[in-house]
């Protein structure tokens, strides 16, 4: 039988006043810590942070902290909104994605370490969401960490620690505003965590779950190949999926998400948001792309503006003009055959979900998109339907049977 729950009482010590919360109007606004522990998750090392940026900031240090212990590998995230736009670890990188990523003179330096790779795969997920985003680093951040985060429109960053310079340099972002955070690395949280909502007060036993491979052995398809690649990419899309507003599915490959479908109440939605956001990434890597002449002077923001303009094509009349100044010579268009054409070049792509997929139309969507390996926790009354699906692809889909849904 289940114990009758009793009464809670929580104290609480003031940590800091904040701005205001999640919109100038919601005043007074400030964090706590529980009065019974002297320990804190962080310490604030410059600049003052708001309420979101917190609420990043709190999600991204737990999904780097899990890719980390899952992987044993670096791991950064880029968020914004309480979402993972971008998740990465330190996967090695081609001197194609450099130029792909406007790094090529990092590359060629020489000068690109584990963590700055991991930062630079992160943010370029989806960069556009990435703007202003807010970072997270399970490793310590280096100089070279700090200078590809320099050249990036960003709101601050959460790391267990920096190196003098990395910190020299991101004290001097925005105007010495950009926020930094020294995460504390040993930190327990409390097991049963609690919010408050409209006077009901919610508490839940904290989602301490840590996806890893163990995850992945119950492979339901006729197909039961797993690359060690894969698997990681399985386990980089599926500890995102943890930290992303529900329904979520996150698409990975080479170690890195490539799209992120959050907060849709249909799941093939979910699908086909984060498919478009796989598609530019994708498109970004096409010849035609590649080869776009700017002119002289253009900030790296403008170009890559262009091209994912370039890359969907759906210019108002205004819109084209303004694009077509930034050229000395109007690129011919990216047509829809030829980015149809490439599309079909995509393969090993990896998916998870946070629940179950309802119906085959995920699977035929996902199939779209290079989609060859698939982790969900299974239980639908569709689920041999979805499984034939798979094996109609030549599909390889593990039940994790652990559902992960954010709110």
């Amino acid at each position: 039988e289940a114990k009758q729950a009793e009464a809670v009482q929580r104290e609480y010590r003031h940590v800091s006043e904040l701005k205001y919360g999640c919109n100038p109007h919601q005043k007074p606004a400030n964090i706590y810590s529980l009065a019974s522990s002297s320990s804190f998750p962080f310490k604030v090392l410059n600049g003052k942070p708001g309420y979101i940026n917190l609420m990043d900031a709190m999600n991204a240090w737990q999904l780097v902290l899990e890719l980390r212990e899952s992987l044993g590998q670096v791991a950064a995230a880029s968020f914004k909104h309480v979402s993972p736009a971008g998740a990465a670890v330190a996967a090695p990188l081609s001197d194609k994605m450099a130029a792909v990523y406007d790094a090529v003179d990092a590359q060629a330096a020489g000068s690109l370490t584990p963590a700055a790779v991991a930062y630079l795969r992160a943010r370029n997920a989806d960069p556009k969401s990435s703007f202003g985003d807010f970072v997270a680093i399970s490793d310590r951040v280096d100089e070279a960490t700090a200078l590809v985060l320099k050249k990036e429109v960003s709101d601050g960053i959460i790391a267990p620690g920096y190196d003098d310079k990395a910190l020299e340099v991101l004290k001097s972002k925005k105007g010495g505003k950009f926020i930094v955070l020294e995460a504390d690395p040993t930190y327990k949280p409390p097991e049963v965590e609690y919010r408050e909502i409209f006077g009901v007060c919610f508490a839940q036993k904290r989602n301490d779950v840590v996806f890893t491979k163990k995850h992945l052995e119950n492979i339901v398809t006729d197909n039961k190949e797993l690359p060690d690649a894969a698997a990681r990419d399985l386990i980089v899309a599926s500890i995102a999926c943890k930290y992303t507003q529900s329904n979520s599915v996150c698409y990975a490959v080479d170690g890195q998400l490539v799209g992120v479908g959050a907060g849709q109440q249909s799941r093939v939605d979910c699908v086909k948001l984060a498919g478009s956001k796989v598609a530019t990434w994708y498109l970004r890597q096409h010849p035609k792309v590649l080869a776009l002449k700017f002119k002289a002077g253009l900030k790296r923001v403008q170009r890559l503006n262009a091209r994912i303009q370039y890359i969907e094509g759906d210019f108002t009349e205004h819109e084209r003009k303004a694009w077509e100044e930034l050229f000395d010579t109007v690129p011919e268009p990216l047509t829809g055959a030829e980015k149809s054409a490439f599309l079909k070049t995509l393969s090993g792509v990896s998916i998870s979900s946070d629940a179950f997929f309802p119906f085959r139309d995920n699977i035929d969507r996902a199939h779209q998109r290079g989609v060859q390996y698939i982790v969900q926790p299974g239980g639908s009354v569709q689920d041999e339907a979805v499984i034939k699906a798979c094996n109609q692809y030549g599909m390889t889909m593990a039940f994790s049977q652990l559902r992960l849904f954010h709110h």
